[in-house]
């Protein structure tokens, strides 16, 4: 069965118009893609001139103030503390030498005479001793998890790998 002549006229019109649709939406696309390739370049450039800079004085500042914090630990809290522990410890040696506690008693007997009120003995009982060397424990390990915290490992930061213009980012052979 053979098509009408205006059929065919309406088929081989609506076949024209389909290959002239293809043909706009073909120049579209690759339009589109030659902005997208621009757009791509463009955002390469912007980030290595502008974001990696920033990104890497960032980097600099933070591991600086790490520096910082680290030696001011070292420096100064780290001895203060080893410092006030080792005055302690030199507190509790003294109060055990019998030469010291024959000094207290003197001077306690001394003021009873004199008529001085003084509080009566606490005896130090094993729990006092344990506290205060759970405290020293506590405190030496809080000091070594700063020491680890803050101080500066060269194998945890990220090395500039070379010329950032070098990066895949600002390839355009992809598209």
């Amino acid at each position: 069965m053979a098509l009408s002549r205006k059929r065919q006229r309406e088929l081989n019109r609506l076949k024209r118009d389909a290959e002239r649709l293809w043909d706009e939406q073909r120049e579209a696309i690759e339009h589109a893609s030659a902005v997208l390739k621009d757009a791509r370049r463009q955002a390469s450039n912007y980030a290595r001139e502008e974001i990696r800079p920033r990104i890497d004085e960032g980097f600099g500042a933070a591991r600086q103030a790490a520096t910082g914090a680290r030696e001011r630990l070292v420096g100064d809290v780290l001895p203060a503390i080893s410092g006030t522990i080792g005055s302690a410890l030199a507190v509790l040696e003294a109060a055990k030498n019998p030469a010291v506690r024959d000094v207290v008693r003197r001077v306690s007997t001394a003021g009873q005479k004199a008529g001085v009120v003084t509080m009566p003995k606490k005896s130090a009982g094993p729990g006092r001793y344990i506290l205060l060397g759970l405290g020293i424990v506590a405190a030496a390990g809080v000091a070594y998890a700063a020491w680890q915290t803050l101080r500066a490992d060269d194998d945890l930061w990220i090395e500039d790998l070379g010329d950032p213009g070098s990066a895949d980012i600002g390839d355009d052979d992809d598209l």
